[in-house]
């Protein structure tokens, strides 16, 4: 039997953990091709092996996404051997401090924003020629309820986390009338490392996993999904559009 993504290929950015990792996994399940980047080469290798043990195959890429150059290198290899670019999951991100404003300093707010924004601006940049040439190219980004939120102590992370929501929007208003799909996924408390950091008390067991999240996130790189520029929140289980406000 065909699997739904066969001959796909897929590249998914923070991919040694969490739900990079598990989203990986699910893709390569589903018949992708993973391009898998992250800055640990030990993660990247174990992420490898459990693809392999489905039969999957995999391209790593070790690679820091403040690396702009690295980004833009990876779109010219990706060029040559494959002329295309399927899937784009933008996963990787940072949670930065957990502080008042005011005692947050100038390079920390801006190292966030390097990883939660501008990494993501250099991916669409350099991918975006790459999906054009797909049939059904789509690209989803994982973003958070704290960008509306604007939750407290935690601002450079929601500050980039809604401006990578405005760029994914605007992506895609300007890619609507192409076979490209461009939408934004909300995961919500998830059992991961980041959240652990945010939330020390936090039992665990409580949480939803990678795993369960991942096989919602597969459905929106497929090639019969024709939403885009929408919104998809986990805990409710619904794709949504964005509203002015009121």
């Amino acid at each position: 039997m065909t699997k739904p993504l066969a001959d796909r290929i897929a590249l998914v950015t923070g991919a040694s953990r969490g739900i990079g990792y598990a989203t990986a996994v699910a893709l390569a399940k589903a018949g992708a091709h993973i391009v898998a980047t992250a800055r640990t080469q030990g993660g990247l290798e174990e992420l490898d092996d459990e693809i392999r043990k489905h039969g999957g195959g995999a391209t790593l890429v070790p690679l820091n996404l403040t690396d702009s150059d690295g980004i833009a290198r990876l779109g010219a290899g990706l060029h040559e051997r494959y002329g295309k670019l399927d899937i784009l999951v933008g996963n990787a991100g940072v949670l930065g401090p957990s502080s008042p404003i005011g005692h947050i300093e100038l390079k920390t707010f801006t190292d966030v924003m390097a990883v939660n924004v501008t990494a993501n601006f250099q991916l669409i940049r350099c991918m975006e020629p790459l999906l054009r040439q797909s049939d059904a190219g789509r690209a989803v980004f994982i973003t958070s309820g704290a960008a509306n939120k604007a939750t407290a102590y935690v601002s450079p992370y929601a500050a980039s986390k809604a401006a990578l929501e405005t760029l994914a929007r605007a992506w895609a208003q300007e890619t609507a009338n192409t076979p490209l799909c461009v939408n934004l996924f909300n995961p919500g408390p998830i059992r991961t490392r980041m959240r652990a950091t945010l939330m020390p008390g936090e039992d665990p067991a409580t949480l939803e996993t990678p795993e369960q999240v991942a096989e919602f996130i597969v459905p929106m790189c497929a090639p019969d999904w024709t939403e885009t520029g929408k919104f998809y929140d986990y805990k409710s289980r619904s794709l949504m559009s964005f509203r002015s406000p009121a």
